[in-house]
């Protein structure tokens, strides 16, 4: 049993003779002197209810049926409308009353006791009733303790969000280039982020990350690293300063292995001049026309795992009209039904058949494609998708 419901029970019994109480006292005196049962007693139903008005945290009631003023089959009526999980009614008859006895059951009583009663079966019967009580109260607990993590998660995503920019267009009055993104978590909270800042008036500093694991864990080293980013990239520094800096802080701090893919850039919004540092992310998109390239990698390895390990920055040209495309693998390694995945080839098919689109409607459209072939298979993984078109002045 429950370590909650071991130590002094309350036990109603309800019968109007008068013998029985201390029969029942005599019988329970050890369990009664160790403080493990504590017995109450009534000799009808009107008073049982009355009791139980009085003492809340009576758990098992046996009650015989024949009764003055009130019967146990009355009683228990009652006691059904109270709807209280873990109160356990056993109803108490002569031998051969089966009538009653059936009767007694199908107004939900829990078991029943003939007359004359053995003491040793009421023993059995009272320790069997305690112990569906003591489940009933753990399988309440754990209810409540799920509804409490089902709130602090549902708080958690909010918070989560709360940090990823949902303003868009971000800077009312540049034209120089358009930028929109989303993130969709498969689990209550994510591991992936995006973030963009302007650095100065021609520098926009731009992220894209993906934290290994799942859960609350990802969440926290999610926004850790979201928040290093954004904090050292607005001092100013080259893209592999900044991740040569937040990858020593990762390494330091970091915990059960945990570490992040970022794609890090500063779009130069006069020159459409691109510095980026690749740490270990899938590669993104250049659309420049009719022609699709992937950005080159950097030789960059993830955040937070190899101390001391030294980025390199390389660059990138856009001009007018060309789109900067970055995503995390919930979007290639998303599966359908057959367990094909959507992939790179999926991915480029869309992005050359979509160049007539604002820039929003291709990051919605995107991750709708994506949700669209994965129908009737759950989210594996965080879907996110960052798209810059560089616009030039104007």
């Amino acid at each position: 049993m429950d370590e909650k419901l071991k130590m002094n029970v309350k036990i109603m019994f309800v019968d109007d003779e008068l013998d029985l109480e201390p029969l029942i006292r005599q019988k329970f005196r050890r369990k009664i002197r160790d403080g493990e049962y504590d017995f109450v007693f009534a000799h009808n139903g009107l008073e049982a209810l009355a009791k139980l008005i009085e003492q809340p945290d009576i758990r098992l009631i046996l009650s015989d049926i024949n009764m003055p003023e009130m019967d146990g089959l009355t009683l228990l009526t009652k006691l059904k409308e109270l709807k209280s999980p873990w109160l356990k009614t056993v109803i108490v008859s002569a031998y051969g009353d089966m009538e009653n006895i059936r009767t007694a059951m199908n107004r939900g009583a829990f078991d029943f006791l003939t007359k004359p009663i053995s003491f040793d079966d009421l023993e059995i019967t009272i320790n069997k009733s305690l112990d569906e009580i003591s489940m009933i109260w753990q399988s309440m607990q754990e209810h409540d303790q799920l509804i409490s993590i089902q709130q602090d998660l549902q708080t958690a995503r909010e918070i989560q969000q709360a940090i990823l920019p949902a303003v868009f267009p971000p800077f009312p009055g540049r034209t120089e280039f358009s930028i929109y993104a989303n993130m969709i978590a498969a689990k209550e909270v994510g591991g992936d982020f995006f973030d963009f800042f302007m650095i100065d008036n021609d520098r926009l500093g731009f992220v894209i990350g993906d934290v290994s694991g799942k859960g609350v864990t990802a969440a926290i080293f999610m926004a850790v690293s979201r928040t290093l980013i954004r904090a050292t990239g607005l001092k100013g520094i080259s893209t592999d300063e900044c991740m040569d800096y937040v990858n020593r802080l990762l390494c330091s701090e970091s915990v059960s292995c945990m570490f992040v893919t970022v794609f890090y850039g500063i779009l130069n919004t006069f020159s459409g001049e691109v510095e980026y540092v690749n740490a270990g992310h899938n590669p993104p998109y250049v659309r420049s026309g009719n022609e699709l390239r992937k950005v080159e990698m950097t030789g960059g390895t993830i955040l937070g795992c190899i101390e001391g390990f030294k980025y390199h920055s390389k660059k990138l040209q856009l001009l007018p009209g060309d789109l900067l495309f970055l995503y995390t693998d919930g979007v290639t390694e998303a599966f359908d039904s057959k367990d094909d995945q959507f992939g790179e080839l999926r991915l480029e098919n869309f992005l050359l058949t979509h160049q007539t689109e604002p820039i929003e409607g291709i990051v919605k459209d995107c991750i709708q494609d994506v949700t669209r072939f994965s129908t009737g298979v759950p989210q594996s993984d965080d879907i996110t998708v960052l798209a810059i078109k560089f616009n030039g002045h104007v």
